[in-house]
Order: structure tokens, then sequence, then C-alpha cells
């Protein structure tokens, strides 16, 4: 029996010790796409040139052009092409930007570099997630600070399948990076527990179900709010470009290289549809689990409450998008308000309420 806990203490040591390692590295790779968006950027004399002979003039009345040909008595009226705008952000004639390297190749080499990074931290991550796992002999999600270094592994890897995927998705890296940063700083020093078993209700094989499609849920929902919100800013750069109001400052080089804003909303919405079904198989799976361990299937427990709440206002946000026709900002707006849900469900509910979830260990 000391024997067994002697080992069990070595690898919640080893799983400290990679968890630590892979912060390490995850800050080198947010360093390097640090470096890949400020050296892709272009210079400020280039990006002023860029502007002034860009398609994308204001939509303003353009006059025509007289061109007198040498030696002829005739003139020819050149007309120039017209600028096009459209409310919708779908509708814009505007092509995705070049990406974070911005279409240079020292800033393109730097990304390869974090990309590089980040799948060496994500290795020393799970490898930490899986020692955490072995030091307990179970699923290494049983309080929040095994669920937050699990989720952010998930949320790494479902970022690394869509690269493997050639998606073109890079420019969530500097973003990414930092979010799991903060996350495992979170972890380590506010809510570190030290390895043990769990309480009775949770020994069941429904916890590697239930919790699993969570954090699988948690980590996707995380993706699609990030494009979200970069899409909001994207939008707002588009708006001024379409006007002739956008500014070719440092941060006008930055909104430039992200994809189009109509990109960014397919792409979060893509996101969220795809992994809503798994949400909601969560929590189903999270009433039979209910119903095993306490007789009950529902009994409006305030993780039970904020985890259909949650999931209503996704509902609300899908159902919007498909029948209402809501694109754009408005459906911008709900797609973050229900990510802030799922965002209290998981701090909020279970620091500050107490309920049969309490498992946080804080």
């Amino acid at each position: 029996m000391m024997m067994a806990a002697a080992v069990n203490e070595n690898f919640a040591n080893y799983s400290n010790y990679l968890i630590r390692s892979a912060m390490f590295v995850y800050a080198l790779a947010f360093l390097a796409h640090l470096a890949e968006w400020v050296f892709g950027g272009r210079s400020k004399i280039a990006v002023q040139s860029a502007a002034l002979t860009s398609d994308a003039a204001p939509p303003t009345a353009v006059p025509a052009v007289t061109v007198r040909a040498a030696g002829q008595a005739g003139t020819t009226t050149i007309e120039r092409p017209k600028v096009i705008t459209r409310a919708s952000a779908s509708d814009r004639d505007i092509s995705d930007g070049p990406g974070a390297a911005g279409g240079n190749e020292k800033g393109d080499l730097y990304g390869r570099i974090a990309i590089s990074f980040t799948v060496l931290a994500w290795v020393l991550h799970v490898c930490g997630v899986a020692f955490r796992a072995a030091s307990v002999q179970r699923a290494p999600w049983g309080n929040m600070y095994e669920f937050s270094t699990t989720f952010g592994a998930v949320a790494v890897g479902a970022y690394l399948l869509l690269l493997a995927l050639k998606k073109n998705v890079r420019w969530i890296g500097l973003f990414l990076t930092t979010s799991v940063l903060l996350d495992l700083g979170l972890a380590l020093s506010v809510l570190y527990t030290s390895s043990e078993q769990l309480v009775p209700a949770l020994h069941s094989y429904w916890l590697w179900i239930h919790v699993s499609c969570a954090i699988i849920s948690g980590a996707v929902f995380y993706l699609a709010a990030v494009g979200t919100m970069l899409y909001l800013f994207r939008d707002h750069y588009e708006v001024a470009l379409m006007t002739g109001q956008a500014s070719n400052t440092r941060w006008g080089d930055i909104m430039r290289r992200l994809p189009a804003a109509a990109s960014l909303d397919k792409f979060a919405y893509r996101m969220n549809a795809l992994v809503f079904p798994l949400w909601t198989f969560t929590i189903i799976a999270g009433a039979i689990w209910a119903q095993a361990a306490w007789g009950h299937y529902w009994e409006w427990d305030p993780k039970e409450t904020w985890s259909f709440i949650t999931w209503v206002v996704y509902a609300g946000y899908l159902h919007a998008r498909a029948t209402a026709g809501w694109k754009g900002r408005k459906a911008a707006y709900l797609a973050l308000v229900a990510f802030a849900c799922f965002l209290f469900n998981y701090y909020g509910v279970n620091i500050f309420v107490t309920g049969k979830h309490s498992y946080a260990g804080v």
C-alpha cells in the first residue's frame, strides 16, 4: 500500500513538471506567434501605398476620366470601376487576408516555428494530463484543476487537428497560446489540488462519458468564440474600409491580414453547429448519471440549470441563423452571450454556488 502511494505521488510530481514544461514551451510559441504578426506586417509606407492603390476605394461618386489620344481628334471616355457596398458582411466582395504572416517570408518562418513549439507543448501537456490520471487511477477531470488542464489540451488539440486538415486557422494561434497560458497559470496557482480520490457519487463510467463530452464541447465553443470576437473587429474594419475611413496604422495592417468578416462569421457558425449536438448529449448523459447516482434525472441543481441555460442560448443562436436569417453582429453578440454562460457555468457555479456538483476542490 505504501509503495503504491509512493508511485502515485511520483506520477503526480511528473504531471506537475510536465505541465510547467508545457507552459514554458507554450510561452515560446506565443513569442513566435507574436513575431509572426510583428514581422509579417508591412512598413507604414507600404501600407499607405497599398491603401491608395486598393480597389476598395470610398464608395463615392467617381467621375469619368477623359483621355485624348495624341494626333486624334476624338476622345475616349473610361469609366472607373465602382465599389459596391452591401449591408451584409457575407455579401461584400472582400477576400480573405493573407494571414498572420502577411505574405512575408520572415513572418511565415516565425509562424512555422510557432506551430512547432505548439505541437511540442501540446505533447508535454497531454503527457502531464496522462500522468495525473495515472496518479489517481481514474479520469483526470474530477476537480477544477484537472478539468482546466484537460480543457486546454483539448482546445490545442482541436486547433492542431484543423491545421492538419489544411484549414486556414493559423490566425488563431496567438490568441490560443495566450489563453492556454492563462488557463494553466490559473490552474497551477489558484485551482491546484493534490491528487486524491473522488466522492462516491463520481465513481462511475459516466465520468468518462459525461465530462469528456463537456470538455470537448467547451474547447470547440472556445475556438468559435475566438472567431466571433475577431469577426466583430474585422467587420468594423471592413465597414471603415468601404466608407473610406480605414486607418493605415499598425492596427489596420493587423486587421488586413485576418480572414474576411464573412469567413470568420462562417467559421464561428460551423464550429458552434458542429459541437452543439455533443453539448446536447452532454446534458442528457449528465441526467442519466444523476439518476444512477442520486435517483433523480433532474433537480434543477445550479450546474444543471446553467447547463440548460447555455444550451438554450446556443439553440437560440443556431435557430436564429437557420430560420430568421440572423447573420453578422446580432448573431455574434448572441454567440458570445452563449459562451459567457458556458464560462459562468464552469467558473461561477463551481466557485461561488453550492450544489451537488461542488467538486471544485478550491
